[in-house]
């Protein structure tokens, strides 16, 4: 009889935690990580993303990071099918995997698979386009918070593409985004052990500032200039570069800027929080707490 695949999945905020948690867990069941990061995938994109150190990735085998070039368009339903190959590669060595990453629709497409969204006319999409263009990423983020504010709450708020999606499919249907997000759970050959962490929100702010300043020091600014010229990228449309990208265009000074990173990376934290603490199968967790982390994963393996 063949035995029971599990795949552990660690969510939680930016900074909270998560590497350092999770390579020890590899190491404890010889396996490999799975990152279902969004942010990470992009080999150009270091420093304003906070990947693991190289030390850290040759400590045990990563799958997702550094996998591809910002200048290729890679979506959540081509991640869904890769990782999914992956996985069935993995749990013929092992019956036990570990996925990790702040982004929750990416981590739901693997867990549940994706809810089938509508097909929308060109000529909304078109029209949306085009009031990005001419109105800014205000504009996108007035319409969607008044239109769909369940949806607003957890999106990535300054990802144009992200709002512009979730507008033209309510433009296109009448209907909230957020309304066809119904998490229609599909049947997965392995069972899923989830695993929140979280730490209180001043300690947390604090981690996530004091990684900022650590980011900038090692030269974040300089990483977000040589990209400057392809900012127009939608993988780019992120935090940790929009920022930088504003100031190089002398929106406001370099201070400004980074107060900017700061705000909006614990709005960031505020926004996972959110996505996660809806899902009632997440079991909650300070990443200290490590001998209570590994004897609830021991419960549930056995």
């Amino acid at each position: 009889m063949k035995s029971q695949n599990y795949l552990i999945l660690i969510v939680g905020p930016t900074a909270v935690g998560k590497t350092e948690l999770c390579i020890n867990l590899a190491k404890k069941y010889q396996t490999e990580i799975l990152s279902c990061d969004s942010r990470q995938f992009y080999r150009e994109m270091n420093l304003g993303t906070a990947k693991p150190t190289s030390e850290e990735l040759r400590a045990v085998p990563h799958h997702f990071i550094n996998s591809r070039s910002i200048e290729e368009d890679y979506d959540v339903k081509q991640f869904e099918q890769d990782a999914i190959a992956l996985l069935e590669q993995l749990f013929a060595k092992n019956n036990v995997v570990i996925m990790t990453g702040g982004s929750g629709l990416f981590a739901d497409a693997v867990v549940n698979g994706l809810d089938e969204m509508p097909t929308i006319e060109s000529r909304i999409r078109e029209q949306v386009i085009e009031d990005y263009q001419e109105k800014g990423i205000a504009f996108l983020q007035s319409e969607v918070q008044k239109m769909d504010p369940d949806y607003f709450e957890v999106v990535d708020q300054l990802n144009p593409q992200r709002l512009m999606r979730a507008l033209e499919v309510i433009r296109g249907t009448g209907r909230p985004f957020s309304s066809f997000r119904i998490k229609k759970k599909v049947d997965r050959p392995f069972k899923v052990i989830k695993i929140g962490l979280e730490r209180p929100r001043p300690e947390l702010y604090e981690r996530i500032e004091k990684r900022m300043d650590q980011m900038i020091q090692a030269g974040l600014f300089d990483e977000a200039d040589a990209l400057f010229g392809k900012r127009h990228l939608n993988s780019l449309q992120t935090l940790g570069y929009t920022e930088i990208f504003d100031f190089l265009e002398g929106k406001y000074d370099r201070a400004e800027a980074i107060r900017l990173l700061k705000r909006n990376s614990r709005r960031y934290a505020k926004r996972q929080l959110t996505w996660f603490k809806k899902d009632p199968d997440i079991k909650w967790f300070n990443p200290e707490n490590q001998v209570d982390i590994l004897n609830f994963i021991s419960d549930q393996i056995s």
